[in-house]
This record gives structure tokens, sequence and C-alpha cells, in this order.
């Protein structure tokens, strides 16, 4: 299968850069549930060029995800708007059943539970707040005029129509889950529907930032970008399921919230509580929760069977009890 994909690729870059390309490295990256990642080192008719191939691998973890067209054409819209993103090198459409794109391979670390335990990263999680609360500010000033196809745009309430879409992908499972709508419950009565209205990337958190010595190299993974509330990509970071069991340390599991939310403020001058964040961590919360047992069902009904995919099963759990300790902690209220 690698070297049927690697053949078509090769063909699919030529026509893309216009000229003979030979690939020298072509290799699948670990991790991912709902894309595959593919090291590529080429030489094209530009000279050397050191891509990543991003692919679809069959399963979605939310049913508002952008396609990997509509990722691309977002991954522009941030690379011309001075986000610090992979630069997008095209968007190859088919490639043996399943629509891809290449950008520019960042070298890095992006594991999470690497970057907030091992030492060679202390300098590096020192610098993130601040790194973290720049890439968000110009993230939320992307004009979404030119993003007509985001999820939330053109309704009248972005926040309001992304939580009916959770609430219908639940429903879709055919099984009770009484922590998840107790918790959807809760959030139809806390969230400030009438909120700002930005681009957001849907799934900003430690684990989708390429990260070197220095700090941030690459801001990854925009496939769940929305039009939405500031304050929803301001809390997910700070979901638990993304502290790598470095619970004390709110903000990713690398620092505490201050200096990055206090960033923000000086960068957008939106200014936001953690109070008035707590029903935004409730939604990342269920949120997580129902993409977890979407990506279960996958390998429970035989879809695809998957040690990860079933991995993900018992973490829903652990997050439907996460959602009961919010909900009695009083978070979101």
């Amino acid at each position: 299968m690698s070297e049927a994909l690697r053949a078509a690729l090769q063909h699919k870059l030529a026509d893309l850069l216009g000229g003979e390309v030979r690939i020298d490295r072509f290799a699948l990256l670990a991790g991912g549930a709902s894309m595959e990642a593919w090291a590529v080192d080429a030489q094209t008719p530009q000279g050397p060029m050191a891509l990543l191939l991003r692919r679809g691998a069959g399963g979605r973890i939310y049913r508002d995800a952008l396609s990997l067209e509509q990722e691309h054409r977002v991954l522009q819209a941030a690379f011309a708007g001075g986000v610090t993103v992979p630069q997008p090198r095209g968007y190859l459409g088919d490639l043996l059943g399943r629509d891809a794109y290449v950008m520019e391979r960042v070298q890095g670390e992006a594991v999470g539970r690497r970057l907030v335990q091992k030492p060679e990263f202390a300098a590096a999680r020192k610098a993130l707040p601040a790194q973290m609360a720049r890439e968000l500010a110009r993230i939320h000033a992307l004009d979404p005029a030119g993003l007509a196809f985001l999820p939330g745009a053109g309704t009248p309430s972005p926040l309001r129509h992304g939580l009916e879409t959770l609430t219908a992908q639940l429903d879709a499972l055919g099984a009770p889950y009484p922590a998840l709508e107790l918790g959807l419950l809760h959030l139809r009565t806390h969230l400030p529907f009438e909120g700002a209205q930005v681009v957001c990337h849907g799934d900003f958190r430690i684990g989708n930032f390429m990260v070197g010595p220095a700090g941030l190299a690459s801001v990854l993974d925009w496939e769940f970008a929305h039009l939405g509330d500031p304050r929803e990509d301001l809390a997910w970071p700070m979901v638990r399921n993304w502290r790598f069991r470095v619970d004390h340390l709110r903000l990713g599991g690398i620092a505490g919230p201050e200096e990055f939310l206090e960033r923000y403020h000086a960068l957008t001058g939106r200014s936001f509580t953690l109070r008035e964040l707590r029903p935004f961590e409730m939604l990342g919360a269920v949120r997580w929760a129902i993409g977890a047992l979407s990506q279960a069902r996958r390998h429970l009904s035989g879809e695809e069977r998957s040690v990860e995919l079933a991995v993900l099963g018992r973490l829903a759990a652990e997050y439907q009890h996460e959602v009961l300790a919010l909900l009695d902690e009083g978070e979101g209220s």
C-alpha cells in the first residue's frame, strides 16, 4: 500500500509543482485517530522540500469537522494572516481514495506528555503561555469573510449552533450517557450565546503545537476550525485531558493560565476572567467525551479495529466522570 501511495503522491506532486519529482523518504508518522500524516522528503523543480502529507484516515471525530480541502483553505488563510503555521503547499484532491494535501514539515516535538514532562523542554514551557496568546490573537483576527464554509457561519449564534450539533452527535450514538446529557443541559442555561464571533482554531492545545527549544514553532491540526466565541479557544487548552497528568498546571500542564490570559488581553483588548471561562471548560470536557465515544464506536462496531480507538472509549468514561466533577465543583455557574 505504501509503495502505491508513494507513486501516486509523486505523480500528484509533479503536476502540482510543474516538473519531475523524486521522493527520497516516505514514512508514516505515529498518532492521529482521524488523519494520516506522512513525512516526505522530495527533490522538486524548486529544490529539496521537506513536506508533510495529511491524508484522511476514514473517520471523523466530530460531525462538523472540515473536509481536507476546507482545512487546507483555512491553513492558507492562517499563513497569509501571519499565524505561525506550516506553509501550505497544495491541495491534492483524491489520493488513492482519500483526500489529501501537502504542507511544509516543521521540525520539533508535538507529543503532549513529552512536552509537559521532559526537562529539555523547560525553557519552551516557560515561553509557551505568551506565545500561545500571541498565536490565538492572530487567529481570532483572521477575516472570516473568505471562510464562509466554516461551521457556524451564517447562523444567528454560532455557539448555539455548535452545541446543537454536539447534542445531535451524542443522540446518534444510540445509547444513554446521563452525565453528558446533564452536562449539555447545564450548558444550555449557562453558556453566553450572544458573545463575540471570531475564527476559532477549535483544537488549540498542547499536543497540537510543534515545539522547539525556544517554544512554539507551529500551530497544527486545523480540522475543527469554525466560527465561534473566542472563549472556546481560550478554555480548550485548560481542559484536564490536555494537561497530560500534570493537573496542577491548568494551562496544558505547562503553567497557570494567568500569563496566557493577560497577554491575550494586551494583544486583543478582550479580557476574560477564569470564572467567565468555566462554562467553556465544561463545554470542552463534554465535547471531548462525545468525540472520544464517537471514535470508540468505530472500533466497537468493527468499522475499524484499533487499540487507539478502544483507548479513547476508556477516556470517554473518565470524561463522563470529569463532567460530573465539574458540575459538583460549580464549573460553569
